[in-house]
């Protein structure tokens, strides 16, 4: 009896030390397979500062999202940040050209550039002129003047507009990845600091960083330099009237007692652009101007300049007047004909007649 009881107690001694080395073995061999994965999950979710996608989520819920983006309530932040770009331009050394309106108008017809074309193929040819010419002015013909004036800034405008419209495709290329490579995050820095927006802010970028409709620019841009004749535009390159607390700028002759403002001057006019849209896409008084943006994305629907402009009583003290003012300048000049128009590619038989 007492040998049987010594054989059962060594198997369970041996079963249980089996199962101790089995159990072991098990937790030891789970340990490094689940350890790596931890690491990793804690490395990218506490320990990375940069911004790292997740396509899936962000997609769905910033991109695709049926209802109405809001903006993060971001106060407006100071200019020289928000224009650092263009104020560094600005102090560009190389002296522009101005040439005369006859001068311009040669190199026109030289070139076939006339806005009937451009109205029915809706191909615009990417001249750059840099100054006005001081004679526009000068021109007794009132539809010449407004042609001439369009036919400047057009294509700087188209211009304007395409490198956002390739930005915005940027945006959403990087948010439908489920990493970032480090250019794409230095990329992300710099439009955050361009558009005011907070860091990681996706969906405030996203409404931010939107074209604004041709015919509305150039609507403005009539407006506020009448048609390419007021002291601003000429001798400031300013063709949409936008003031200035610490750039270098014009004095308006007529301003109200108290008001040190300027209006900006730009080293061409390609920057007075540039400036004009980030300005409307930044500024919070045009907030609800980017809401009707987004709103007409969202349907799906073209950006309509009558829609748009209804929210730019803000942008002149005339107000309501305003608005009707430009309404009037888009009807009544067709300007709708030119908001789908597109830039030809640049080539070397035109950089050697510009």
């Amino acid at each position: 009896m007492s040998k049987l009881k010594k054989s059962v107690f060594l198997k369970n001694k041996s079963f249980n030390i089996v199962s101790r080395f089995l159990l072991s073995s098990f937790i030891v061999i789970s340990f490094f397979y689940v350890a790596p994965v931890v690491i990793s999950f804690t490395n990218k979710s506490f320990n990375n500062k940069e911004f790292t996608n997740n396509s899936k989520n962000i997609l769905i819920r910033t991109l695709n999202k049926d209802d109405l983006i809001e903006e993060d309530s971001v106060a407006d932040i100071d200019e020289r940040d928000l224009l650092y770009d263009i104020l560094e331009e600005n102090n560009s050394e190389i002296n522009l050209v101005r040439y005369t309106t006859s001068e311009i108008d040669s190199l026109f017809k030289d070139l076939n550039y006339n806005l009937r074309d451009v109205r029915d193929t809706k191909l615009v040819k990417p001249i750059d002129i840099g100054l006005l010419p001081n004679e526009i002015k000068k021109i007794g013909s009132t539809k010449k003047r407004k042609d001439m004036f369009i036919k400047i800034i057009l294509p700087l405008i188209v211009k304007e507009n395409n490198k956002i419209r390739v930005d915005r495709k940027r945006l959403f290329t990087i948010l439908n990845k489920n990493s970032n490579t480090d250019i794409e995050k230095k990329w992300l820095e710099k439009k955050y600091k361009q558009y005011g927006v907070r860091k990681n802010d996706l969906s405030t970028l996203k409404v931010r960083m939107d074209e604004i409709p041709v015919s509305l620019s150039i609507a403005q841009a009539a407006k506020e330099t009448g048609w390419g004749t007021s002291r601003f535009a000429l001798k400031g390159n300013a063709l949409f009237g936008q003031w200035t607390w610490s750039g270098e700028g014009l004095k308006p002759k007529y301003a109200d007692e108290g008001k040190d403002h300027k209006v900006m001057k730009f080293h061409s006019l390609q920057l007075s652009v540039r400036a004009y849209l980030r300005n409307l896409n930044t500024h919070s008084t045009y907030r609800n101007l980017r809401k009707a943006r987004t709103e007409l994305r969202n349907q799906n629907k073209p950006l309509d300049s009558l829609v748009l402009s209804k929210h730019l009583d803000k942008y002149a003290e005339t107000g309501s007047q305003y608005i009707e003012v430009l309404q009037k300048i888009i009807e009544q000049n067709n300007l709708k004909d030119f908001d789908e128009a597109r830039l030809l590619p640049f080539s070397k038989d035109l950089e050697s007649l510009i």
